[in-house]
């Protein structure tokens, strides 16, 4: 007989009642998936370490003030947590990644790279980034949600199905749609994405 695994969501509310393995049970549950993910952006085996503790000291101290709004995944939320703090190292260093719009099928997510760069790049890098950030809250919810899980947590196709309990086809249209929706928006206002 095989042992039904209990939710994230139990995990919560059994350590909201006090019991601290359960938290334990919950970061071990998702530690691999998180500290993988920050490794790949910052690529600094010491700086995914420093930002997955920083990743999880705001996710307990979230939880134990009773903020945490279950409105989706756990692990999405925590990824969004662990993106923000990627972001905000970036911003504190100046090395924010660079968005190439050379090529009409361009893909943003494929061509992101981290390199040091000058003043005048690192401004024009950080105004991309920004108006990157702006346009994907353009995008219905359903769509930002696959493109958030497929780029920012690295989630395979089937997973997202599974997370979101649609079918594999309905994960691949709904990225689809955000990626023309994207470049959609970009050519309305004659954005232009380069530096």
């Amino acid at each position: 007989m095989k042992a039904t695994e209990v939710s994230d969501k139990e995990l919560i509310s059994r350590y909201l009642q006090g019991n601290q393995a359960s938290l334990e049970k919950l970061i071990i549950r998702h530690k691999n998936k998180v500290f993988a993910y920050i490794l790949m952006i910052v690529k600094d085996k010491d700086l995914a370490d420093d930002i997955f503790q920083d990743t999880f000291i705001k996710v307990i101290n979230t939880i134990k003030a009773g903020n945490y709004k279950e409105e989706g995944k756990f692990i999405q939320w925590v990824m969004r947590i662990a993106h923000n703090l990627i972001i905000d190292h970036f911003r504190k260093s100046k090395r924010i990644p660079v968005v190439d719009n050379s090529n009409e099928d361009f893909d943003i997510f494929d061509t992101i790279s981290l390199t040091d760069k000058s003043v005048e790049e690192r401004m024009i890098t950080d105004q991309i980034h920004e108006d990157v950030r702006k346009l994907i809250d353009y995008l219905p919810p359903e769509q930002k949600e696959v493109l958030f899980m497929r780029h920012y947590s690295q989630m395979s196709f089937k997973d997202i199905a599974e997370q979101t309990d649609v079918s594999i086809n309905t994960a691949l249209g709904r990225m689809r749609y955000a990626l023309i929706n994207l470049r959609k928006i970009i050519a309305d206002n004659n954005m232009i994405l380069t530096q």
